[in-house]
């Protein structure tokens, strides 16, 4: 590939991403960058003050994760067990708004002379704060300095602290803090990545309450009904004298301080701010909840609640931080997408991580397969008790990849959708959808990784079995032994993880993803019947599961079709990639890229052309099922015709190649996924950022770099240092302990900082790690 470009976008700074100059063409994509968020709430980086340019200029948002809307989805053509809804995260109650007026001049970074300006993201302090001096059009100059976090301790509050000193001037300021419900979700047309079937406002306000100092706005949902309540309170500090007024324009309700100001005497406003919703609570119960949570942070002040951020941030950090020596660029990248991926993932089981995160609005807020392959490894080895809780999601949403199975012609079994929020399948485009047959075994196998890594045999009696068995039978009923293949079991008419590959005999990564379902689902079968028996009895009786069944899932395991090339040598991708013409590479234009955005589908399906990992995808995933020399041969020839269009693809090339001794290619790739929306490669930052490649570049540095596997719950490493480090090193947590690893030019350090006494392998050598004990090793 392409060495990337060593421009950067933002001041590098290992804890910190800042920006010196505002930038009104590049506002879309930093509203992304500087976005705030819990795992719950998240705010983009739009400024309190509103713009004043075109409505292009910004895209607003807040949103709460698993808060949507229902719309139908239209088809002119439509046939049966099409998806007939889609699930759209919504846009909520602008909460964010401070205008600041100097007597009648409003502060708007597009009017007026910026005189000093930096906003800056602390990965440390989970806080965003911007300090600008602004001299208005008539020449009053002010300073100011704002401050916001989303809370990590508490998932229903956010809050900003808002300081304004004019420099030159005395004479009346106002400014107006306000929730605003005329909100809606933003629609593009020309991007299938982004667009959604949302038009209009869709949240509808009811109610607007003013007690003293609590505002708020009831709003309910039109088709799901759901009811949202967005409440503030605010506080102001100043030695001035100053008015209260509340104001109400139609869907607004405002609090207007004038304040007599003085010179060089600062006003400090601080907004406390709160959302709770019917999708969690009683509706009855909101007022009372939101009213009880705003009185509890103005108790706390804003500064313990900036204590309380940073306290989580320091334990998290702790853990989950990766030291680099040697490429500060580099590091400031794996931080701000450990950060990101914080910030973005669902803690309650009710709720997921989407591909966008909660940072903008791409892919409609959805979840996918990325969840179980890309983003729970992260929180695996980091944050257990969030992997369990992305798991009891798809556990909670088990009755509903039940209907989708009988719709989809299945007697028995679950089939997961592709894209969803609260369980329906939302993708209305099948082919490359609900055709992907394989997310039914990506969770399989992050359930087994689960288990496998955290002993939490509790988890797979309450919630895993029934998962495991589920996505079993849907494969015994898909699958077929077919006489021209052997008589072995086939899978046909399936979608891989390649979206310019649609609709296959015998996707490789499928039949092997699904073989490893079938297998693990008798393996828990007979480790239930044996050391549980009352569960696998009760589990039995629910599912009116035969014994037959389980056998003939170890059989279809046992004789599951895998295609190969005998000529080339290498493992096919299907039954079909090899017959078709290569893409024409050499002529495509730049502009052209991705290929979705400029060529019909057909187009592409017909040629050997990749959008992401496929097959490589199954090298990594599944490594201890193919040699070295296959491994290599399989990439050189795949990654050659792979186009990297999703941000999917380039960590796994970057793991494989670094397993192969690519070691610069793996390096490039590395980058490509580290700096991603940092430096916006793919050039739709503005959309939100790509949570499963951030949790992407943590697997390049330690399945990747360190050479971490876990095979059937045996831990090994291969450790690799990159050129252009000095040094790095991370943790992990696995069976309960937590290991430190080291690796500098010449010697790898293991530091076992918890837990037992364990056993693993470095390179191919067995090594025992006591508490307390460090090892170092060539």
């Amino acid at each position: 590939m392409d060495q990337l470009s060593n421009e950067v976008l933002y001041e590098i700074d290992g804890w910190k991403v800042t920006e010196n100059e505002f930038d009104i063409a590049s506002n879309q994509r930093d509203e992304t960058i500087f976005a705030l968020g819990n795992g719950y709430i998240g705010m983009r980086g739009n400024f309190e003050e509103g713009y004043s340019g075109p409505s292009e200029t910004s895209l607003a948002g807040i949103y709460l994760n698993g808060f949507y809307e229902e719309s139908p989805r239209h088809y002119s053509e439509e046939q049966y067990g099409y998806a007939q809804q889609t699930q759209t995260m919504l846009n909520v109650t602008d909460s964010k708004i401070i205008e600041l007026y100097l007597e009648d001049e409003k502060f708007d970074l597009l009017t007026g002379e910026l005189l000093d300006y930096q906003r800056s993201l602390d990965l440390k302090q989970g806080i965003l704060t911007r300090e600008v001096t602004w001299q208005s059009p008539q020449g009053k100059k002010v300073e100011i300095k704002i401050e916001r976090l989303v809370s990590f301790s508490n998932k229903h509050l956010a809050a900003i602290n808002y300081q304004v000193t004019p420099l030159n001037f005395s004479g009346d300021i106002r400014l107006i803090s306000a929730l605003d419900a005329e909100v809606t979700n933003y629609e593009c047309e020309d991007d299938p990545r982004v667009s959604g079937d949302l038009a209009g406002q869709v949240l509808n306000l009811r109610e607007k309450i003013i007690e003293d100092d609590f505002i708020a706005l009831k709003q309910k949902v039109s088709s799901t009904e759901f009811d949202l309540l967005c409440g503030s309170k605010n506080e102001l500090k100043t030695n001035n004298s100053y008015q209260l007024k509340t104001n109400t324009p139609v869907q607004k309700v405002e609090r207007e301080y004038i304040i007599a100001a003085k010179k060089k005497v600062e006003i400090n406003l601080t907004k406390y701010i709160s959302y709770f919703t019917s999708r969690d609570y009683e509706t009855d119960k909101l007022l009372d909840y939101t009213q009880d949570n705003l009185a509890l942070a103005a108790e706390k002040k804003f500064s313990e609640l900036k204590s309380e951020q940073h306290d989580y941030l320091k334990k998290f950090w702790a853990h989950a931080n990766i030291e680099i020596e040697g490429d500060p660029k580099l590091q400031q990248g794996l931080r701000f997408n450990q950060f990101h991926l914080l910030q973005s993932v669902g803690r309650d089981g009710k709720t997921n991580i989407a591909a966008k995160g909660i940072t903008g609005e791409g892919y409609e807020g959805h979840y996918f397969w990325d969840t179980e392959i890309y983003s729970l490894p992260f929180f695996l080895y980091l944050k257990p008790s969030i992997s369990r809780k992305l798991l009891e999601f798809r556990y909670n949403i088990l009755d509903n990849a039940r209907k989708r199975a009988k719709t989809l012609g299945h007697d028995k079994g679950a089939l997961y959708p592709w894209r969803t929020i609260a369980g329906d399948e939302c993708s209305a485009y099948f082919p490359a959808g609900t055709a992907q047959y394989h997310i039914n075994a990506d969770i399989a196998y992050a359930i087994k990784q689960y288990v496998e890594v955290t002993e939490d045999t509790q988890f797979l009696l309450e919630f895993g079995a029934e998962m495991i068995f589920e996505t079993a039978r849907l494969w015994a009923d898909l699958g077929s032994y077919i006489a021209s293949k052997n008589n072995q079991f086939c899978l046909n008419e399936v979608t891989g993880p390649d979206e310019y590959t649609a609709l296959v005999n015998n996707n490789y990564y499928t039949n092997a993803m699904a073989q490893l379902n079938l297998d693990y689902a008798h393996q828990v079968a007979i480790e239930l019947k044996e050391e549980y028996p009352n569960r696998y009895q009760e589990l039995k009786a629910e599912l009116n599961l035969a014994e037959e069944e389980i056998d003939a899932w170890k059989k279809a395991a046992d004789n599951m079709y895998l295609p190969y090339d005998q000529d080339l040598e290498i493992h096919q991708q299907d039954d079909s990639f090899l017959d078709k013409e290569v893409w024409d590479f050499a002529n495509t234009p730049e502009e052209n890229y991705p290929l979705l955005l400029n060529y019909h589908p057909l187009v592409i399906y017909r040629h050997q052309v990749l959008k992401q990992a496929d097959l490589v995808l199954a090298l990594f995933l599944l490594g201890d099922q193919f040699s070295l020399a296959e491994k290599k041969r399989d990439f050189d020839y795949y990654e050659a015709v792979t186009t990297h269009d999703s941000s999917l693809s380039s960590c796994i090339h970057s793991i494989i190649a670094a397993e192969i001794g690519y070691y610069e290619q793996a390096y490039d790739y590395f980058m490509e996924t580290a700096r991603m929306d940092l430096d916006n490669y793919h050039n739709n930052s503005q959309h939100g950022v790509h949570t499963a490649a951030m949790a992407g570049t943590w697997m390049s540095v330690v399945n990747g770099f360190a050479g971490m596997r876990v095979y059937d719950g045996e831990l090994s490493f291969d450790p690799y240092l990159p050129e252009k480090w000095d040094s790095y090193k991370f943790k992990i947590t696995f069976k309960g302990r937590i290991i430190e690893v080291e690796v500098k030019k010449n010697e790898t350090t293991y530091n076992l900082l918890s837990g037992i006494e364990i056993e693993f392998k470095h390179c191919d050598q067995l090594v025992t790690l006591t508490a307390d004990q460090k090892i170092e090793l060539e």
